[in-house]
This record gives structure tokens, sequence and C-alpha cells, in this order.
């Protein structure tokens, strides 16, 4: 990033460079922020060194004004840039209230940059540095935690200031190996209550200029599950995701699993994380089993099950837990399509692979669509490597092996026809042979399908065109 470093230094401004982007630079990865502050220079101030050379927008954090992104002309840099460069002047954030918005913004350039070192949330992103000297800014120790691997806040009252960063030190364990000392965790067990005032737009949905949200993020680190685990024993899982509440040391009594429901869905997160594997999936392994608690029924073996039985239960743990997943990413404000996809996979986690034959993938790849059936399968694995025999037995080899060769199956057969498209005839064919628009048409096409799915060999133009004709 030294070719924004070098464009910033040529607009004549002291910059600094802050945050989170030094702490990656310290740490050796490439960091994608570009945010600048710059003492001295109030935001008009900036607005008019920058407009000669860009677009320059208000920058405006919980409704109040604390700086400019700037768009620059230059299209090299634009292209580093694409959400823009943040510049702003020192700044100090007094809190009114338990609120995110319960605070005042104080921006003021005489301030100094340990000033506003002193107002971020964690020493290790309390750190600055001066592009035109290479002075380094560390006025809390920041360095020093960094190689330690240490997470410290920057004050009794970090959290309290904002509630969010109970949930983006939990992400920092899962994706940056930090070690939260004694002071810190004891903050969070006290101000855990406090992150149920964050929008969930910040949580999960993500207001951050990547999109993501601080649990999204927390997932898709390399450590979900101590981050899950240090969430538990905090408080801060519960009161981030209520829909916890029931799971936790909930004791499965089941001759497939001696691990807990939290412990087990803590073990699948962090499978799925260990195999590289979608959000939608590592979202899915959160919520997968939290209807259990919700639907458990003792059986004559004396043990809990978790399926709908007349007289028993009238749901399955997979519908109750697809109900809790759609609440909770809806509550989070979590894009309509992905919602959708992890509901989905929820919903259809206990697909068997049976044989494995190539019939069973046509029809598995029919349901539920390409990217649904690998996601879906992708689940399984992390569920299967997940769990341990009431013995401690490890996973289920021979279960994992049958997966293995039902993927195999279902990637051969991704070329045979499974989807509308893939049928020798479309609507307009239909309707040319006598058929009209409309419902009966789009229930005949799904009945073509079907009939291919069963035997690809009937894929052809005049054979569908004559089993349409049928119906006539």
């Amino acid at each position: 990033m030294r070719q924004i470093e070098d464009y910033v230094r040529s607009l004549g401004l002291d910059a600094y460079l802050v945050g989170g982007a030094v702490r990656d630079e310290l740490l050796g990865l490439n960091w994608k922020d570009a945010d600048f502050l710059v003492p001295g220079v109030n935001t008009g101030g900036l607005r008019a060194r920058l407009a000669p050379y860009g677009r320059v927008d208000d920058l405006v954090v919980a409704d109040r004004l604390v700086g400019v992104r700037f768009h620059p002309r230059d299209a090299r840099i634009r292209k580093l840039t694409p959400a823009g460069i943040e510049f702003a002047p020192p700044r100090k954030e007094v809190s009114t209230g338990p609120g995110r918005h319960d605070f005042e913004i104080v921006a003021d350039p005489s301030l100094s940059v340990e000033d506003d070192m002193r107002r971020r949330d964690f020493t290790v992103n309390a750190m600055a540095r001066r592009l035109e000297t290479g002075e380094l800014v560390d006025p809390l120790g920041g360095r020093a935690d960094l190689a330690a691997r240490r997470l410290r806040t920057v004050s009794p009252q970090s959290f309290r200031e904002d509630p969010l960063r109970l949930v983006r030190a939990l992400r920092f364990v899962s994706q940056l190996s930090f070690e939260p000392d004694e002071e810190l965790l004891a903050q969070m067990r006290e101000e855990a209550p406090a992150v149920k005032l964050v929008s969930g737009e910040r949580i999960g949905g993500g207001l951050a200029s990547d999109g993501m949200g601080e649990l999204s993020k927390l997932l898709l680190g390399s450590e979900p599950a101590r981050a899950l685990r240090l969430a538990r024993e905090t408080g801060v899982l519960v009161e981030l995701l209520p829909e916890f509440e029931r799971a936790v040391g909930f004791d499965q009594e089941s001759r497939y699993h001696d691990l807990t429901v939290d412990e087990h869905t803590f073990a699948v997160v962090q499978a799925a994380a260990d195999r590289g594997f979608s959000l939608a999936v590592r979202l899915a392994a959160l919520f997968h089993d939290l209807g259990k608690p919700h639907v458990a029924w003792r059986g004559r073996d004396e043990r809990l099950h978790y399926y709908a039985k007349p007289g028993f239960a009238d749901r399955g743990h997979d519908q109750v837990g697809a109900d809790l997943a759609a609440d909770a990413l809806l509550r989070l404000r979590y894009p309509n399509l992905l919602r959708q996809r992890v509901v989905r996979i929820v919903r259809r986690h206990m697909f068997q692979p049976g044989k494995g034959d190539a019939l069973r993938a046509r029809r598995f790849l029919r349901r539920n669509g390409d990217e649904l059936a690998f996601e879906l399968m992708d689940h399984k694995q992390a569920d299967l490597l997940g769990k341990r025999g009431s013995g401690g037995e490890p996973p289920p080899v021979a279960e994992l092996d049958a997966l293995a060769r039902f993927r195999k199956v279902v990637e051969q057969e991704r070329s045979s026809p499974h989807r509308l498209r893939d049928l020798a005839v479309d609507g307009n064919d239909l309707i040319r042979v006598g058929f009209r628009p409309g419902p009966q048409l789009g229930r005949i096409l799904h009945e073509l399908l079907d009939a291919v799915v069963e035997d690809p060999a009937l894929n052809t133009r005049d054979g569908l065109l004559t089993r349409a004709k049928e119906r006539l």
C-alpha cells in the first residue's frame, strides 16, 4: 500500500496512518482500510485542501460529522481505494449514556495524536505512523501487546463507550489469535448485556467498508471456536444470540454425541473454518442444532431424540433450528439472499447420502441447485467432524467416507440435466405446440425436468415435446 501512502504524502498534509492499518502492517499483513489522521486542520480545512484533487464527501459516524471521505481523481489510486480514503482531525469521544449513540464526538485540530489514540478501542489499534518521518506514535504500549498477541482495552470504559467492541474483541481472538488479558475479560463480563444495544447491521449485516459485520468476521477467522467459548464464558454469547440460551450445557444423551449442544456447535464451526467453507456454511453451523433443546423427547431406549414424531414432537430440530436462524439473521440484518441460504442449509442439513448413486445425486442437485447442494455437503462434512461418540470415539470415518464418495458422484452428475435451463425444450417450444402461458406451462416444464432427472436419455427435443403433448 505504499502507493497510497506516497499519494497522500504528495497532497501536502501532515498525515498519520492510524488504527488497524498500523496494526496489520506491524503484523506483516496487507492493510485494507485507508484511514488517516491529520492534526492541526479541521474538517472544513481538509475539504478545502482535498477538493482540487477529487470528490470530497462528509464522513459521518453515529450521525455526527467526524471528517471527510476522499475519492481521488487519480484513477490508479481510486482503483486501490474503491471505498475512498478517510481523513479526520483528532477527536475525543465522550460517553453520555449506555448506547453507541449516547456520546459526543469532539473534533479538535489542536488535540494531539496521542489524545486521539486514547479514545480508541484496544491498545493494538491505538497506534499511528507519521507518513513524513515514519515515526510510530504508541502512547499505550500497543506494539508490545501486539508482539505478545495480548488484547487490552484502552480504558475501563471502552466497552461502555461502544458495546460493539465486545464482539470486535472476540473477532480479534478468532481472526488474529489474540489472548485477552484478565482485565479485559472482567470488563466483558460486566458489560455483556450492553451488546443488545448495538444495531444489527454493525454486528452481522455489515456497515463496514468491506460489507461485513463483526460476527461475520469472527466466523471467517481461523479460531472461531475459541472466540465462541470466550463469548459463552463472559456472557456475551447469550446476550448476542439468545437462541443459544437453551443450548449451553445441554446434554444430548445420544450414542452419537458425547458433546453438549454448544460444544458440538463450536466444533462444527471450527471444522468449517479449518476447511475454508463459505460464510453461509459457517453461519449454518452456528445454528444447525439449536433447535434440539426445543424438541427433545425421550424414547423407549431412554435416550433423547430430536426428530418429529406424532405425540412427542410436532417438528424436528432441523425445522425449529431453521426458524431460529431466520429470526436471528433478520434481527442482525443479514442480506436476504445469504439469510435464505443459511436457513435452507439448516433446514436440510439432515440429508443422507444413502448409496450415493447417480440418480440420488441428480435428485439432490435438482432439489437444491448446484451452490446449495455443495454447501449442504460442506456442512455435513463439518457436522460429522464435530461429532464424538458417547465413549469419546473420533468422528465417524465410515460416514465421512460415504459423504466423500457422494460428493464425487454429485460432481460427476453436474453435467447431467437437472435444471430447467438444461432441458432440450423451453416454454416457447411448448407454446408453439399449443400450450398457453401460465401456471400450467410451468408445471409441465417441471414434470419434464423430473422425468429427465430420472433418466437423462429422455432429454431430447422430440421426445420431450411428445411427452408434453400428451398433457394437452
